[in-house]
């Protein structure tokens, strides 16, 4: 799953066990379409399989239902317990038009009636039509831990994280297409520093790294960098402060000391449906630390 994973590293450690499985997705074939898979490695190909699919009846089958469940996901999300990982996961599956998960490494242990894992997969969603139609790759690095029960293989808890940085590809129409610089081609774009961000209603600060990615002082915030070249950069940001999150899209001004834009909503507490671009506002960034732009060749 896109949020099927757990760290047990110090219990790992002491029994120190050798891996049973060291594998490719390419080498292997895909889990299986069973109700009860009847070895680990079936179980975590087929949670990834139903997540693709977004078959909630399949994954939900493979999932433990305890109250206790804690699972850790990117931006310093919390989940405890099954009910609320299901509802995001089925808003999740209700808003996206396509999902790809290909599994890049997978590594399994198993000892007794527990197994524990972890994998390096590509989680790619495909959202919106038109000239908003975007293709959005999450590289993630996950572990789990899961626990047969009655026979049945569960998974008991899970943690993710990113790899590098999340890509966004606009896949709107065929002009876009074919005159939108491909991503590898970009120049990366030095964004470090300090910045104060306006809104219409209040004023926050951010301390970035190069590529984009940092804190906000706005309830919490994080900000994550999805996209910045020739003076465009957009991204994502979480606020755990009040429970939302969403994206945003500015444009630079050429010695890099501003940038104006927009911001949206994508989630707020419960609801996670919202189309991306409809509901937010305009602020403007001003640059603190006193260094212009930079362009690195990395």
């Amino acid at each position: 799953m896109s949020s099927t994973a757990l760290s047990l590293s110090r219990w790992i450690m002491q029994l120190g066990i050798a891996p049973l499985l060291i594998c490719s997705c390419s080498a292997l074939p895909r889990a299986a379409d069973v109700e009860h898979p009847a070895t680990p490695e079936a179980a975590i190909r087929a949670m990834f399989h139903a997540n693709e699919t977004r078959n909630m009846d399949k994954l939900q089958r493979l999932v433990s239902k305890d109250g206790d469940m804690v699972g850790y996901s990117v931006g310093g999300r919390k989940y405890v317990g099954w009910n609320e990982l299901a509802r995001e996961m089925q808003q999740e599956f209700e808003t996206v038009t396509r999902l790809d998960i290909p599994i890049k490494e997978l590594h399994v242990w198993e000892r007794g009636d527990f197994a524990w894992y972890t994998a390096e997969i590509d989680y790619i969603r495909y959202e919106g039509s038109g000239e908003d139609a975007r293709k959005m790759l999450l590289p993630l690095r996950e572990s789990g831990v899961l626990e047969r029960r009655d026979g049945r293989w569960l998974l008991v808890q899970w943690h993710e994280s990113f790899t590098r940085a999340p890509e966004t590809h606009p896949l709107g129409s065929e002009h876009r297409a074919s005159h939108a610089p491909a991503l590898q081609s970009e120049t990366p774009i030095d964004v470090s520093g300090e910045w104060t961000i306006q809104e219409e209603e209040k004023t926050y600060r951010a301390v970035l790294d190069a590529s984009g990615n940092g804190d906000y002082t706005w309830q919490g915030g994080r900000l994550l960098t999805t996209r910045i070249a020739d003076g465009h950069w957009e991204g994502v940001w979480h606020q755990p402060g009040n429970d939302r999150e969403g994206g945003f899209e500015v444009r630079l001004s050429e010695d890099g000391m501003t940038a104006t834009g927009k911001w949206w909503y994508t989630r707020v507490g419960n609801r996670s449906n919202i189309p991306p671009r409809q509901w937010g506002g305009d602020y403007r960034w001003t640059r603190v630390t006193p260094t212009a732009l930079i362009s690195t060749e990395r």
